[in-house]
Formats: structure tokens, sequence, C-alpha cells
């Protein structure tokens, strides 16, 4: 049995997981560094890192304890090495090195993007190539064709802020505290969506690519003028970016006919509304839809773990080599042209 050992430290959740070849999650471990940050109403980079460094060893040995398994045991180790917040990779990444090379274990450096992308499988034995994806989270808002593993064509992106990072930032101009997307899902099932005017940026244009930063401004404006309540601000901020992402989505779809399956990972697929509207979407276009459970969603060791199975699974597999670095960023598909706008995303 395929037994991968996954390390995830990209941004503020310091976790570790073993994975099977059978999809089972035999034992997993996940530290969240919410209180840490909560303070400054985001994630500081140095205190994530340092926290990383802090938690990540015990955490190894923590899970490997729970499934008594030794590091020989092990088909390989698969780590995080981008992209996200470069002080946190290394701390993973450079673990994941010393480990493979004192266990004489393959080592596998996976994109972040990549374990997001292929969560769904994890979860959902019967989902197969090709499929429509689309990725959303706090530093990243795309629509991806997946092909197969390391296989994507991004057909979206963002030209300015991802969704996640339009949520958080929703919720700290409404005071709602850290982490702020799963406080605007709840303030907004209090608030009546249609009670603030907000815009709906690149909505009805040609290309499906997507922007938040104007939609973000006119929330603080909302809240800046006094007429509306915290709850109608957040209830018509959701409901905003819904209509964004089916409508961006609409477009993408066109372009991938022979998709059967439309998929959403991320930390924003954890939303219920976004996903309810997006299952509206799918059957729409006559297509299956499906989403990992909301603990997949979020950033986790399993699903780098996965990954690392995945990737093994292919003919020709080579362990990465152990001076691999890290990346700060690291596009799922390199070829993709860039989007007209200023601050462009990977």
């Amino acid at each position: 049995m395929t037994l991968v050992l996954g390390i995830e430290s990209s941004c503020d959740e310091t976790a570790a997981a073993l994975v099977d070849g059978e999809r089972r999650i035999v034992a997993q471990r996940i530290a969240s560094q919410d209180a840490e940050h909560a303070p400054f109403g985001g994630v500081v980079p140095e205190i994530a890192a340092r926290a990383h460094a802090e938690r990540l060893a015990p955490m190894i040995e923590g899970v490997l304890a729970d499934a008594n398994v030794a590091l020989g045991d092990l088909d390989a180790i698969a780590a995080t090495a981008g992209p996200g917040l470069i002080g946190g990779v290394m701390v993973g990444l450079v673990s994941a090195k010393a480990l493979a090379m004192a266990s004489d274990v393959p080592l596998i450096a996976v994109n972040h993007l990549e374990g997001h992308a292929l969560s769904p499988r994890l979860a959902d034995a019967s989902l197969d190539f090709p499929y429509a994806l689309l990725l959303v989270s706090g530093g990243h808002c795309q629509i991806l064709r997946v092909d197969g593993v390391g296989q994507y064509r991004r057909l979206a992106t963002t030209i300015d802020d991802a969704l996640g990072e339009a949520f958080d930032k929703t919720a700290k101009i409404l005071g709602l505290g850290f982490p702020g997307g799963p406080a605007v899902e709840r303030v907004a099932k209090e608030g009546d969506a249609k009670a603030v005017p907000l815009p709906r940026p690149m909505v009805g244009s040609g290309e499906p690519h997507f922007s938040f930063a104007g939609l973000k401004s006119a929330v603080l404006r909302a809240h800046e003028c006094g007429r509306y309540r915290s709850e109608d601000i957040a209830a018509s901020f959701q409901q905003a970016a819904i209509d964004c992402v089916t409508d961006r989505l609409r477009i993408a779809l066109v372009q991938m006919q022979d998709c059967k399956t439309l998929v959403v990972a991320g930390g924003v697929a954890a939303n219920a509304s976004v996903r309810a509207a997006l299952e509206g979407v799918a059957e729409a276009h006559a297509m299956r839809f499906t989403a990992p459970p909301p603990k997949l969603c979020t950033d986790n060791a399993a699903m780098i773990a996965w990954a690392g199975i995945e990737r093994l699974a292919l003919p020709g597999f080579t362990p990465d080599p152990l001076d691999i670095s890290a990346r700060p960023r690291w596009p799922l598909d390199p070829t993709a042209e860039p989007v007209r706008g200023a601050g462009v995303k990977a």
C-alpha cells in the first residue's frame, strides 16, 4: 500500500498528514495560527514562519506516532514548495528535505495550487480527467482546465485581488474578526443581499477574468457612509461576489464543453452559498458538480500528500532533487498569457 507523508506550511496553517493509495487519511494534524494573526486583521509573514518552525517537527512526529509508522515505511515525503509566503514554504520544504535525506525516502516538491486542484480526487474516487476547475482561495482566483496530473490550462485569473482576499478585507472593514471568510458568511445570513447597491466588476465582459478590487472599495464606501447595517453589507457583498464568479464561469465553460464535471476547490469553496450557486451553474450546463468536503478546502497536508501519490503513479516518476528551491510564485500553467491590468497574479 502506497503511503505518503504530506507537509503544508505555505501560509498560516501548519499541517502534516499521512495518506495512502486507497484515499484514506491515515493520520492528520493541523495547527491554526488564527490567534496569532487576529490582532493584525491578516497574516503577518514573519509571525507565520516562526510558528511553522516551532510547530512542524512535533506535528510530523505526532502523525507518525498516531499511525505507528516509521519514516522508512514511507513511499515518499511530499511538501509544499510554493507558491506562498516564502518563509513558511522554506520551513516545510527544508524539513522534508532533511527527513528524505536521513531516511532515504523520495522527496516530492508539490505546487500548493496543484494540491488544491487534485484534492477533489482525494474525496471523490469517481472524478476523472478532464474537468473544469474553479480555484478560489485567499491568494488565487482562477478557472482551469485539468487534463491530468501536471496538465493544466488556465482560462481565467484575477487582474487584482483574489476572492478570498476580498472576503478577508470585507470582514476587516466591518470589524468581523479574522479569518474573514467564515465571518462574512455567518453575518451575511442575517442580512439582505439586495439592500446595498454594489458593483459587479467585469460582469458582461467577453474575457472570463476576475476583478474584485472595485467591489472591495465599494464595500468600504458603503460602510463609511453609515447608512447600512453590517449584516446587509456582508450579504450584498457575498451576493455580488457570487454574481461575478458565476458570470465569469459561464464564459469560460464555453471553452470546455467536453469537460463533464465542474469542480470547485480552495478555501472559498467551503462557503455554502458559493457552492449552491456553482451547483446551479453546473446544472445549467448539464455538468456534474463536485467539491471536496470543507476540511479539504482550506490549506491542509492531506491534499499535499495526495498530490504526491498522484505524482508517484505517473509513468517514469523521478523524485525531486534535494537542492530544489522554494518558490514564492509558481503558476500551474506557465504558458498562460498575462492578462491586461495592473497587479496581475499567477
